[in-house]
């Protein structure tokens, strides 16, 4: 199948690539089946883009790369939901918000997406624990990140829900082509001409999770 895009053009990937959000995304829950895309332009930030809207297409980013010691204690209802006892077979990402000012960019921290990549589900889950901030500031640490380790790669390349359930080491089919970013330097994505960002998120906006 073919992923009409607005900022990656035309994606092909296999129908077994996809994730089926149920709910879909909050504030946008008509639209409930998506993809994993890597920007090969760069080395932080993936990209959890709708295969049925080319226009919504939401920064994702795994938490480890900004933050230590993130816990995620799910209700009963998001396990039951994404079909899973654990998060041993979980994928982890928070949503980011990028405004004009790019250095103001913030993680949502209380409502990551988690997608069991077993079932091919996903899930945006708001967590109870009310110390995690529904715009944690990011942009300084993730500076630290790559100041600090200049020649780690900074996240896991994108792999298909299929491939991850098969074990294989081959990366997604849907991760579009290009030249990765020089070592030691961070950009952000609302800095690059590689298309529009997607529109504004209320799922980031405190009143929509109050």
């Amino acid at each position: 199948m073919v992923v009409q895009t607005s900022r990656f053009g035309s994606i092909q990937v296999q129908e077994e690539e996809t994730i089926i959000f149920p709910e879909g995304i909050l504030g946008f829950q008509d639209f409930r089946k998506f993809i994993l895309v890597d920007d090969p332009t760069d080395e932080i930030f993936a990209w959890l883009q709708s295969a049925e809207e080319p226009g919504i297409a939401f920064p994702i980013l795994e938490p480890e790369l900004f933050v230590e010691n993130y816990k995620v204690n799910l209700a009963r209802t998001d396990f039951e939901a994404l079909q899973m006892s654990n998060m041993d077979r979980a994928r982890l990402y928070c949503i980011v918000t990028i405004p004009d000012d790019p250095t103001q960019m913030t993680a949502n921290m209380k409502a990551p997406v988690v997608i069991n990549v077993s079932h091919r589900l996903g899930r945006q889950c708001v967590l109870q624990d009310n110390s995690l901030a529904i715009r944690e500031p990011i942009f300084s640490k993730l500076q630290q990140r790559v100041v600090a380790h200049p020649k780690t790669p900074m996240r896991k390349p994108i792999r298909n829900p299929a491939e991850e359930k098969a074990g294989g080491q081959a990366e997604g089919q849907g991760k579009a082509q290009g030249q990765g970013q020089a070592e030691g330097t961070f950009e952000s994505p609302a800095s690059k001409p590689a298309g529009p960002m997607p529109p504004p998120s209320p799922m980031n906006d405190p009143e929509t999770l109050a």
